[in-house]
């Protein structure tokens, strides 16, 4: 830890660590997208900077930042590279567990493996008929230990991580399970195959007869319906993502236009950077990225209060959730123009496969599309019209057949 750890931890404190260190994974993000290589170096890099303990309090060797300022960095690596935030979500929302849980040696152990590098990944969403209210993969009693077998997909960040967050079915009720990413029977894949995102590892995980202790089982209700931070902070990942995605295509139409010299003859100005039409496209696209990433720390604010309560008012926790919402539906129609519109500061020569500009557009249309803006929309509206609940129990799969009905 570097000497800001004996005071309270500035904005510009962070950026002094973490700042040189976006840099250095900004200036490769082209090439690994052109090579699909999965950032592991960079995730070293990371490590050993304990970005993965932003939130852990000093006394157990973290940074003891804010929500916002968890948030505000994690914009900042998404502009780096995209793929980061979003493999490091569950991480983030697994310290945030142990940050609310009863103070106590498990509490501690756990916070201080975060300060010392440990990183948690995810497999939570079940392919195919893994359904909306339980699993298909379970945890079953095998003499005097726990086995754990089935199939997860969309594995975010764990082929990053050291230890992995699975949902499972326990004799009916929602568990959650902490395993060793690299525990006998794990087995992961880098299968993911989706046109955006790449390199956030979101692939398949296996479990077969995984043993599984007694106090790694989270417990009970894990993932049950009701209201809970963890929608909206999972929520906000995204968003800052999408805010990043939103401030390096700015920065790239800038430097793009900077530095070119051809034009057009029935262009207004002789140089691009002097032609108003192009100024106003970078106007458009700074602030695209000025409002998502305003809009990504308000929610983020509201967080903190939440948290700061320990997560127990059910009035903040819906303040939070449907701010969260509402800020969804806001960010993503201002990124995703912005992406396609960035190409209009250039001719042929800006859809390049060198420059790869496209990956901010498929980047931001595949974080737009998990948890549906439509779903989302319509909740809101019911909510605001009829005071229906809004959705805090999300997961994705076949709904069990009502009766009469046939699978």
């Amino acid at each position: 830890m570097t000497s800001i750890e004996a005071k309270a931890v500035t904005d510009s404190d962070l950026d002094a660590v973490f700042g040189p260190i976006f840099e250095r994974i900004a200036q490769g993000a082209v090439e690994r997208e052109i090579d699909r290589r999965l950032p592991f170096e960079e995730v070293g890099w990371l490590r050993e900077a304990k970005f993965g303990a932003l939130r852990v309090p000093v006394e157990f060797g973290g940074y003891g930042v804010s929500v916002r300022q968890l948030f505000r960095l994690l914009i900042g690596l998404a502009a780096a590279e995209s793929n980061l935030p979003q493999a490091l979500r569950v991480h983030f929302s697994f310290v945030e567990d142990q940050l609310l849980a009863e103070p106590g040696p498990s509490r501690e152990q756990w916070l201080r493996a975060v300060a010392d590098g440990t990183l948690v990944g995810n497999a939570i969403t079940e392919p195919g008929v893994g359904a909306v209210d339980r699993y298909r993969t379970r945890l079953t009693r095998d003499g005097d230990r726990w086995l754990l077998n089935g199939v997860k997909y969309y594995s975010t960040g764990s082929l990053y991580a050291d230890h992995i967050l699975a949902a499972a079915d326990r004799d009916g009720e929602r568990v959650g399970v902490l395993v060793d990413a690299k525990a006998d029977g794990v087995r992961q894949h880098d299968d993911w195959d989706g046109f955006g995102q790449r390199l956030t590892a979101s692939g398949t995980t296996e479990f077969t007869d995984v043993v599984v202790a007694d106090e790694r089982i989270l417990g009970p209700g894990y993932g049950a319906p009701g209201p809970t931070y963890g929608t909206s902070y999972l929520q906000l990942v995204q968003l800052a993502v999408l805010a990043g995605i939103a401030r390096r295509a700015e920065q790239d139409a800038r430097e793009w236009v900077a530095g070119r010299t051809r034009s057009y003859s029935h262009s207004a100005a002789a140089l691009p950077r002097q032609d108003p039409l192009v100024q106003q496209v970078i106007g458009r696209l700074s602030a695209a990225a000025f409002a998502a990433e305003a809009s990504v720390l308000a929610v983020a604010d509201v967080l903190d209060e939440v948290l700061a309560g320990a997560a127990k008012d059910e009035k903040l926790l819906v303040a939070a959730e449907l701010a969260a919402a509402q800020a969804q539906l806001a960010v993503i129609d201002l990124v995703l123009p912005a992406t396609s519109l960035l190409f209009e500061v250039g001719g042929a020569s800006v859809v390049s496969e060198r420059q790869r500009l496209d990956r901010h557009w498929r980047n931001a249309r595949t974080i737009s599309v998990h948890n549906p803006a439509i779903q989302k929309a319509r909740a809101i509206g019911d909510h605001l019209l009829n005071g229906a609940d809004l959705p805090f129990a999300w997961s994705a799969g076949e709904h069990k057949p009502t009766d009469g009905a046939t699978a």
